[in-house]
C-alpha cells in the first residue's frame, strides 16, 4: 500500500540509500536520495518533502555524531514543521537522544529493520500534515481574528469613567489574570473583553464568546467540556467543548451570572484545575484558556451567595472592570452618535449625516436605558428613516422627542401578516424593557439566542 508521503534519504553511504530507495518506493509517493547534506538546502528549496532520513555521521571516521545535528538544526532552521528521523549506528542511542531533544522527530539503527522504518516514516508523514494542518489553522484564526479586530466596534469615550476603563485595560490585558466585567446591558461587555484580547499575548489565537444564558442546564456539560461518542441519545461523535476549542485563546463567558448554583461548581472546578472531563470519558484533558467573563447583576447580587457561589466570584474578578451605563457620561453620546451615523451613511450607501441642534440635546436629554445598542438602533433608525442629510429630533423616536416609545409602538398600523406581527411584537417588548435582552426574551418566552436570531431576521 502506497502512502502518499515524499521522502529525502541523507547519508554518504551507497549502499544505504540504494537499500532505502528500493525499500520506500513501494510505499510512498516519491523516494530522494542525497549523499552530500551540502545538497539539502538545495533541495528543500525545490522540492515538498514530508520527512528526511538524516545520517548522524558523513566521511571517514566520523563516530560523534557532530554533523549531523549541526545539519539537523540547519534543516529545521529551514522548516521548523518539518519531521527528521536520524539514522544512528548501533550504539549511538545517546546521540540520537540528543538529536530528539533538539527537535528530531524519531531515529532508527543501523542495520535497520524494513518494517521499523517503514512504521517510523508512515507515522512521520501523519505527524507533518498534522503539523501543517495546525499551522494552516493558526494562522486562519489570526487573519479571522485580525478581521473580527477591525469589524468590531471601537470603544468610543473620553469620559472620565471611560479613561477609567481603558487604564485598566491597558493594564491587565498583557497578564494572564482572569477578568469579571460588570455592567447594564449594552454598555459594551464583549467590546471590552474583546480589546483585552486583542492587546494580550494572545491575540493570534481564538476569541470565543459563549452566551452562559442560552445554554441548557441539561447540555452545559456538553457544550462547555465536550462529550464522547455514546455518552447520551443523540451523541454520535466525539465532539469538543468550548474549553477545548478556545484552547490557547481566551473564552468570553458572557451572562455567567445566569448559571445556576449546581453548574457554578462544576465551572469552579475547570477553572481551578485548568483541565475539562468530557461527558461519557473518564480522562481529563488540560486546558490553556483565559477567562473573561461578564455579567449585568450588580456587585451587590453577585455578593449574595444564595445567588452567586464566592469561591467562583473570586476566582474569576481577579481584576474587575465596571462600564459604566450611558446616562451617567453623558459627554460619550455625541462621539458614540456621530460614529455610527458614519457607519450607517457607508452601510446604507447614504450621504453621512449630521445632528441639528435640537437632535444633540434631545440625545443628550434621553435616559439610554438601553445604553450603547440602544442608542446605535436609534441612529440606524435615524439613517434609514430621515430624509434630510441633518437628523432631527423626529427621526430617532426619542422619549425626549415628544413622544413615549408605547405610543410610537401603539401607533404601529394592525396587520394580519405573520412575519409583520412578529416584528411588531418583539420591538415592543425591546422598547418597553429599554433593550434589555434578557427582560425582553423573558416576556417573549425566548432564550436570548432565539431572540438575538429573530431581531437579526427582522433587521431589529
Amino acid at each position: 500500500m502506497v502512502s502518499k508521503g515524499r521522502i529525502l534519504i541523507v547519508d554518504d553511504d551507497e549502499d544505504i540509500l540504494t537499500a532505502g530507495r528500493l525499500l520506500l518506493r513501494r510505499h510512498f509517493d516519491s523516494v530522494t536520495t542525497c549523499s552530500d547534506p551540502r545538497l539539502v538546502p538545495a533541495l528543500l528549496d525545490e522540492q515538498e518533502f514530508d520527512a528526511v532520513m538524516l545520517d548522524m555521521n558523513f566521511g571517514p571516521g566520523e563516530s560523534s555524531g557532530r554533523q549531523g545535528l549541526e545539519w539537523l538544526d540547519r534543516i529545521l532552521e529551514t522548516d521548523p514543521q518539518m519531521v527528521v528521523v536520524m539514522i544512528t549506528a548501533h550504539g549511538g542511542v545517546d546521540t540520537a537522544v540528543e538529536a530528539m531533544k533538539r527537535g528530531a522527530t524519531d531515529f532508527v539503527s543501523k542495520p535497520w529493520q524494513n518494517e521499523k522504518v517503514i512504521a517510523t516514516l508512515s507515522a512521520g508523514v501523519k505527524l507533518r500534515q498534522s503539523r501543517l494542518e495546525t499551522e494552516s489553522l493558526r494562522q486562519a484564526t489570526r487573519v479571522l481574528s485580525d478581521a473580527a479586530a477591525s469589524g468590531s466596534s471601537p470603544i468610543i469615550g473620553g469620559s472620565p469613567q471611560m479613561r477609567e476603563v481603558m487604564s485598566l485595560i491597558d493594564r491587565v490585558a498583557p497578564t494572564d489574570a482572569n477578568i469579571l466585567i460588570l455592567g447594564e446591558n449594552g454598555t459594551g461587555k464583549e467590546l471590552v473583553a474583546r480589546e483585552v484580547h486583542r492587546r494580550s499575548r494572545r491575540a493570534g489565537e481564538i476569541f470565543l464568546p459563549v452566551d452562559m444564558g442560552s445554554i441548557s442546564e441539561s447540555l452545559f456539560e456538553s457544550e462547555l467540556f465536550g462529550h464522547r461518542k455514546g455518552a447520551f441519545t443523540g451523541a454520535n461523535e466525539d465532539r469538543s467543548g468550548r474549553f477545548q476549542a478556545a484552547n490557547g485563546g481566551t473564552l468570553f463567558l458572557d451572562e455567567v451570572g445566569n448559571l445556576p448554583l449546581h453548574l457554578q461548581a462544576k465551572l469552579l472546578s475547570v477553572l481551578e484545575l485548568r483541565q475539562v472531563t468530557p461527558v461519557g470519558s473518564d480522562r481529563a484533558q488540560p486546558v490553556n484558556v483565559r477567562v473573561i467573563a461578564a455579567t449585568n447583576l450588580p456587585a451587590t447580587v453577585l455578593a449574595d451567595e444564595r445567588r452567586f457561589r464566592q469561591d467562583l466570584l473570586f476566582r474569576l474578578n481577579t481584576v474587575e472592570i465596571t462600564i459604566p451605563p450611558l446616562r451617567e457620561r453623558r459627554e460619550d453620546i455625541l462621539p458614540i452618535a456621530r460614529h455610527y451615523l458614519d457607519h450607517y451613511s457607508r452601510k446604507y450607501q447614504k450621504r453621512v449625516k449630521t445632528l441639528s441642534q435640537d437632535s444633540e440635546k434631545a440625545l443628550l436629554g434621553d435616559p439610554w436605558q438601553g445604553n450603547v445598542r440602544a442608542l446605535r438602533h436609534a441612529v440606524e433608525r435615524a439613517v434609514i428613516l430621515g430624509k434630510s442629510d441633518v437628523c432631527e429630533p423626529g427621526d430617532f423616536a426619542l422619549t425626549a422627542a415628544g413622544s413615549s416609545k408605547s405610543a410610537q409602538v401603539s401607533a404601529i398600523p394592525t396587520v394580519y401578516n405573520l412575519d409583520q406581527m412578529e416584528k411588531q411584537t418583539i420591538e415592543k417588548a425591546l422598547r418597553r424593557h429599554g433593550f434589555n435582552i434578557s427582560k425582553a426574551a423573558a416576556e417573549l418566552g425566548l432564550t436570548r439566542a432565539s431572540l438575538y436570531r429573530r431581531m437579526e431576521k427582522h433587521g431589529l
